[in-house]
């Protein structure tokens, strides 16, 4: 099953029974996001609050936003391309931090991820909300 959106993830998450499948999804789902511009990987770019390197740059198109994001972890660049999965390709208007972090919730991974890992996502998710409100 190839898994493209978020409501895959969900699928395959419920049929695992193991946190390791469900960790090597994570690592598949960062490893197939598609290559950043080493030019886009800024400072300003840089996403505050995560032990790892997480970049986010968003672009526009009319109300919509698209990101283009990438990590130095492995795990920390699936939980990317969670995020993304929910707020890439959306209008502004409709993403909306709290329902994000909902929707991951429901998988379970605050559970089993470490407290940096945790914060790391919340920081992701307060950043894709700030750019959604200021219109990128």
């Amino acid at each position: 099953m190839a898994i493209t959106t978020f409501d895959d993830v969900e699928a395959e998450f419920e049929a695992f029974d193991d946190w390791d499948d469900k960790y090597r999804l994570i690592i598949a789902l960062g490893a197939a996001l598609p290559p950043m511009d080493p030019a886009l990987k800024t400072d300003a770019n840089k996403v505050r609050g995560c032990a790892s390197q997480v970049w986010l740059h968003p672009t526009r198109a009319g109300d919509v936003l698209h990101f283009a994001a990438d990590s130095d972890a492995a795990i920390v660049k699936g939980l990317v391309a969670l995020v993304l999965m929910l707020a890439d390709g959306q209008p502004a208007s409709a993403i909306d931090g709290a329902s994000i972090k909902a929707r991951l919730d429901g998988l379970g991974l605050s559970k089993h991820l470490s407290s940096n890992r945790t914060q790391g996502l919340a920081s992701m998710i307060a950043r894709i909300d700030a750019l959604a409100r200021e219109g990128a």
